[in-house]
């Protein structure tokens, strides 16, 4: 009534051959991506660095750039050229991705078990929330 298969399985066939492509450890997997977020938030405080210098954004990116070396095995990351183009940025604009990123950032630091980036990722979440934040003026009485 039903024909016989003919061919290998499918599955047989995967399961048989796990290492003809490469995979990465959960580990490798977190590496890269907290990377990835180190290298947005870079690229954003090298943007920052052009709408407001500041020694602490200049403190900033080069320890952003540390970690990211670290985690890329000693290769460097791409920066930003120290020009602006066209109209000038948003500086508020700049801190909310900022903040935002380094959130992002923290929460695989966390996961990663890197307290290095967790610790850099939440000192540039603090500094981006100061930034927003209104001026008080104060008043003496």
């Amino acid at each position: 009534m039903y024909e016989p298969i003919r061919a290998k399985s499918v599955h047989s066939t995967m399961a048989g051959t796990p290492h003809d492509f490469p995979h990465r450890s959960r580990e490798e997997e977190l590496d890269i991506q907290l990377a990835g977020h180190l290298a947005a938030l870079l690229a954003v405080t090298d943007e920052l660095r052009v709408a407001a210098p500041s020694a602490d954004l200049d403190t900033a990116a080069e320890r952003l750039a540390e970690q990211i070396t670290r985690l890329r095995g000693g290769r460097t990351p791409a920066r930003a050229s120290a020009t602006t183009r066209g109209r000038e940025p948003d500086a508020a604009a700049l801190h909310r991705r900022a903040h935002a990123l380094a959130g992002r950032t923290l929460v695989v630091a966390a996961s990663r078990a890197d307290t290095a980036a967790a610790i850099l990722a939440a000192e540039r979440m603090d500094a981006h929330t100061a930034a927003l934040e209104p001026r008080t003026l104060t008043s003496s009485r």
